[in-house]
């Protein structure tokens, strides 16, 4: 049996664009897209249409749901919130767990919400480095056994290194940049890794992949399974 799954990162930040938003923010660590970021969605989108995907499943953080509903839009599909591609609930960058807006707020503006939908896992704060990459490798391993058509998750770029290293196993280097793709194919002899952190359908990608608002420009471009500086 083949099954491909698809896994990206969410669009452009708006704390990215502007990390003096943070100071004011309702829910400052549930920071939506940028404009750029939604252009990105967009285009993203555009990539996938005509791939086959049939099940859409994206982290309910604010700025995966966006990115998720520009595709959703364009395949015409539904998308499924599940907490298991959440963002790494890491205590050196949240003093607290994150508020999010709640389901309801979330549907009402974004109707393509499945609400039948129930998360496989859920996400607890605080998470060490460890934890997060079983939790996503745990999320993606049960999505596959209960979902055998071609699925999209679309979730952080914790969400992208643990979910491709839960299919395809050990700890292989991910490029894990904004609104990346990744492409896992399953054949008999396991899952594959056809694509890594593809940005080629983006009119505009980063050169050095960010995953804080305060990451050093230094960061490297080809992430490893060291993930304390991912977001």
């Amino acid at each position: 049996m083949t099954q491909t799954v698809w896994i990206a990162r969410h669009g452009n930040r708006l704390d990215f664009v502007n990390p003096e938003w943070f100071n004011t923010a309702e829910r400052p660590y549930d920071p939506p897209l940028s404009s750029d970021g939604i252009e990105q969605a967009k285009q993203l989108g555009q990539r996938l249409v005509g791939e086959g995907i049939v099940h859409i499943f994206a982290s309910p953080f604010l700025r995966t749901v966006q990115t998720a509903n520009e595709v959703a839009n364009l395949l015409d599909l539904p998308m499924k919130l599940e907490s298991g591609l959440s963002e790494w609930l890491n205590p050196d960058w949240m003093a607290t767990a994150p508020e999010r807006l709640s389901l309801d707020v979330l549907q009402q503006c974004f109707p393509r919400i499945d609400r039948s939908y129930t998360s496989c896992v859920i996400a607890h704060y605080p998470e060490t480095s460890d934890r997060v990459l079983q939790r996503t490798a745990q999320t993606v391993q049960r999505l596959t056994a209960e979902f055998s058509e071609d699925i999209l998750l679309v979730g952080h770029g914790a969400s992208v290194v643990g979910c491709t290293q839960g299919l395809v196993g050990g700890t292989p280097e991910v490029k894990a940049s904004l609104c990346c793709l990744v492409k896992l194919v399953r054949q008999e002899q396991g899952w594959f890794m056809e694509l890594n952190g593809d940005t080629s359908h983006l009119s505009k990608s980063e050169q050095v992949i960010r995953f804080h608002p305060s990451s050093p420009v230094e960061t490297p471009v080809i992430i490893s399974a060291d993930i304390s500086n991912r977001r």
